[in-house]
């Protein structure tokens, strides 16, 4: 049951500093309950250990803290974790631990369910049913830092927006949301340690640059042809790639910081060599880097990993013409965990 009591996380610090002031108590005590809420990730008024009972009861019968809870956690062979996060509404999402030898990596979700229709990605079946809250998906890091902790004896280290959902149309509770993750009264993150990854939403994209945000950019792009990018990605028809290199330009010209796009190469459908040269011509308006990633299946067959010759057919022409690639493994594939698999199957 939803609770009609104020989400006190609503609240800004200063917010907190008047109501306090309110009820004839010391503005500093909103301070303290601000650090307790961003800095300390506390689930109840009762762990509020500097404040006295009384408080805590005023605050207990003013305001709830909607913190979301990890429903189920799987494990993958390769140390991937999967959490299904379960929202105070009762709804789900999914978020996962990706971890390697130098680095532990949180990947969050931004929407229940997806704005957008990528035909490759299971997220993109589901209904978008809202958007998340700033405290949902700081939450998201908040727990997937403890279980790094826990499982693999190291902090969090890094953080990529490319769990469930569009983050950029949900831009403004997405930023909220890096904002507390980056803040010194927050978690304290470097914004060098985060990406945010998007479809290629042209207006939000300028948007970024002129707020002057910190974090990366990465850029899901499969295909540098409009007619077989909107075939992969419908909603691309009305996001033309014309626009969306507009506004990478902007981007890098407000940023001087390089894009990355991500790549997942198709048998059958971009494994020609007309896309691999469409790419490479793509490159060269912004300075980038390509992330080739391996296709993780979604049941139907409709899209197949390409073979190895087509993604080294990549390689050899990217790399001649000095555009930096990697090639992205996979992981968590065996608990649906990976790239695009992520559809609350629980």
């Amino acid at each position: 049951m939803i609770s009609e009591k104020k989400d006190i996380r609503a609240l800004s610090k200063e917010e907190l500093r008047v109501f306090f002031e309110s009820i004839g108590d010391k503005a500093f005590r909103g301070n303290q309950v601000y650090e307790w809420l961003w800095g300390k990730g506390i689930h109840t008024f009762d762990q509020m250990t500097n404040l006295s009972k009384e408080t805590r009861a005023h605050l207990e019968a003013n305001f709830v803290i909607n913190h979301i809870h990890v429903d189920s956690l799987q494990k993958s062979n390769d140390g991937t974790i999967k959490n299904a996060v379960k929202l105070h509404d009762g709804l789900v999402v999914e978020s996962v631990l990706i971890p390697t030898k130098k680095r532990t990596t949180a990947c969050v979700s931004s929407q229940v369910g997806c704005s957008l229709d990528c035909k490759f990605c299971a997220t993109a079946r589901l209904k978008r049913m809202r958007n998340l809250n700033p405290d949902e998906i700081y939450d998201q890091v908040v727990a997937i830092d403890q279980e790094s902790k826990l499982y693999h004896d190291r902090p969090l280290s890094n953080i990529v927006f490319m769990g469930m959902g569009e983050p950029l149309m949900n831009y403004k509770n997405v930023l909220e949301a890096i904002d507390k993750i980056t803040h010194k009264e927050g978690l304290g993150m470097s914004p060098k340690r985060i990406t945010l990854s998007t479809s290629g939403v042209p207006k939000m994209i300028k948007k970024l640059a002129d707020d002057e945000v910190k974090f990366h950019l990465a850029v899901s792009l499969h295909s540098a042809i409009q007619e077989k990018r909107e075939q992969i990605m419908p909603f691309a028809k009305s996001f033309h790639l014309d626009d969306l290199r507009e506004s990478l330009e902007y981007w890098y010209d407000k940023t001087q910081r390089r894009i990355t796009y991500e790549y997942v190469v198709w048998k059958g459908i971009n494994d020609a060599r007309e896309d691999i040269e469409a790419l490479v011509q793509f490159c060269k308006y912004v300075p980038c880097k390509v992330n080739l990633i391996e296709y993780n299946p979604i049941d139907d067959g409709q899209f197949q990993q390409a073979s190895l010759e087509a993604t080294e057919a990549y390689i050899a022409a990217l790399e001649k013409h000095r555009i930096p690639v990697t090639v992205r493994r996979s992981r968590g594939k065996d608990i649906d965990a990976a790239c695009g698999q992520l559809a609350n199957k629980q």
